[in-house]
């Protein structure tokens, strides 16, 4: 009996007592394996420190200098967070990879993380976004602005303002350059609808110059109400400045705030020459098949009433003048004969070079000199110095001595040239120098300040001269 109550009961005192015996177990050993732990990350803190111990560390500050970066270096760096960020979100960091073991923080870091790997979400780098909008926006504008030009939106404007009529706008507005019809009431309806359109428009015209804008409010059209003051100026009255300045001051409000007296005069003349005046009728056509024809119409003038008034004053000048005419053309009569050499101007169809009072003729390139006596003198001419042969007729002479030399007729017919200017003359190439004499024949070709001369020589009248020299040499 003893032994049978007694069993369980001691069965029943060893239970919790072996059950709290294996949680202290348990307790023991998980409190010896966290300190083996312990004592093998502190061994390897130790083992790191120590080899970190060899190679000295060395310092960097973790502040930096800011500088402006340029357009490829703002580039660069937005490239290079984003592959950087795309790393990271990887968990693999190639500085980690070369053999340096992971802290324990990164280890929690690395345990809490989740298993599967996270694809890295493409994200754009802000600064080039911002460059590509800063770019893009000039296009934008140039693009929504077209061929309409911020004068053009201002003259669309103020035209419509004045008419309320598109197609006299099309008709009478002349723009940067040429718009349909249709183009032109796109434009008004985007400036009425289009936000956009209007927007930009609005800025493009508050930039324009003080006087490109007055210069365009200049040429707005007339309203009819401003031709309707305009016409009541009579046509046959002569308006002068004055009075359409008093017309502007008397409606101020019905005239456009650039319109000036002067404007209102040229528009009143036009509107004058087209017959749109109130005092002004246009005579109709006439009806029927009878329609003047320009000879009924001269037949029908009066001959007697085209004749010219005598002028007084008119016949006086020209009667003045025919006798100034006159008087010059006998005093050149009286003087031919001291005409030594006459200048002709060469044509295709050239007089003969001789004729019987002509001894020997210099041809040029523009003119000829005919030799008419013994002697002549070449040069240039002056106010002071008057020569028989005037050389600049020829061509530039500014280099020629003023009496560059005298060709003379000897008695046995030769003819010699003497060299009295600075410069030298060449005969047929050969240099004559100042003070000497050369003998020039037929066909010689004389050279001054490189203008050309061919000396012609009249053979026949040179036989004469001679023939006669030889009957009066045996008397």
């Amino acid at each position: 009996m003893t032994h049978g109550t007694g069993g369980p009961a001691q069965r029943g005192r060893s239970g919790p007592d072996s059950q709290g015996l294996l949680d202290s177990s348990l307790m023991a050993s998980g409190t010896a394996s966290r300190s083996e732990d312990e004592e093998s990350l502190a061994g390897q803190k130790r083992a790191s420190s120590q080899a970190l111990g060899t190679i000295p560390k060395r310092r960097s500050s973790s502040r930096f200098i800011k500088r402006k970066k340029f357009d490829d270096e703002l580039v660069e760096s937005s490239l290079a967070k984003s592959s950087t960020r795309a790393k990271g979100t990887s968990g693999v960091e190639p500085g980690r990879c070369s053999g340096s073991e992971p802290s324990s923080s990164e280890k929690k870091k690395v345990s809490k993380a989740p298993s599967t790997p996270v694809p890295p979400s493409p994200a754009p780098a802000p600064g080039l976004t911002k460059r590509v909008k800063k770019s893009k926006q000039p296009l934008q504008v140039t693009k929504d602005l077209g061929r309409w030009k911020p004068a053009d939106d201002l003259l669309l404007i103020n035209a419509v303002l004045q008419t309320n009529d598109l197609t006299s706008v099309h008709l009478g507005v002349k723009f940067s350059c040429r718009f349909t019809l249709r183009e032109v009431q796109e434009r008004w309806y985007a400036l009425l609808y289009d936000p956009v359109i209007s927007k930009l428009a609005c800025q493009a015209m508050r930039q324009l110059h003080p006087e490109a804008i007055a210069a365009i409010q200049s040429k707005a059209l007339f309203s009819k109400a401003e031709e309707q003051l305009l016409s009541k100026v009579g046509s046959t009255s002569q308006p002068t400045l004055e009075t359409f300045q008093d017309l502007l001051h008397r409606h101020p409000d019905a005239f456009y705030l650039a319109r000036t007296a002067k404007a209102l005069q040229a528009h009143w003349q036009l509107m004058k020459q087209y017959y749109l005046l109130e005092d002004q009728t246009v005579q109709p056509l006439p009806k029927g098949d009878q329609v003047l024809n320009f000879s009924d119409a001269e037949d029908l003038i009066d001959d007697s009433k085209l004749k010219d008034m005598r002028d007084e004053v008119l016949e006086h000048e020209l009667t003045v003048a025919d006798r100034r005419q006159k008087r010059e053309i006998r005093q050149l009569e009286q003087e031919l004969h001291k005409w030594q050499v006459l200048v002709d101007s060469i044509t295709g169809m050239s007089s003969p070079d001789f004729d019987n009072q002509t001894l020997a003729v210099l041809r040029g390139r523009m003119v000829r000199y005919l030799m008419r006596s013994r002697e002549i003198t070449l040069g240039r001419a002056t106010k002071d110095n008057q020569i028989d042969v005037d050389l600049s007729l020829e061509g530039p002479a500014w280099k020629i001595s003023r009496k560059q030399g005298v060709i003379k007729l000897k008695n046995n017919g030769d003819f010699f040239i003497a060299n009295e200017g600075r410069r030298p003359i060449y005969i047929d190439g050969r240099p004559v120098l100042c003070g000497s004499k050369w003998r020039l024949s037929n066909n010689s070709v004389v050279e001054i300040a490189s203008l050309r001369f061919v000396f012609l020589i009249n053979q026949d009248l040179i036989a004469l001269i001679r023939a006669e020299a030889a009957k009066i040499t045996p008397q």
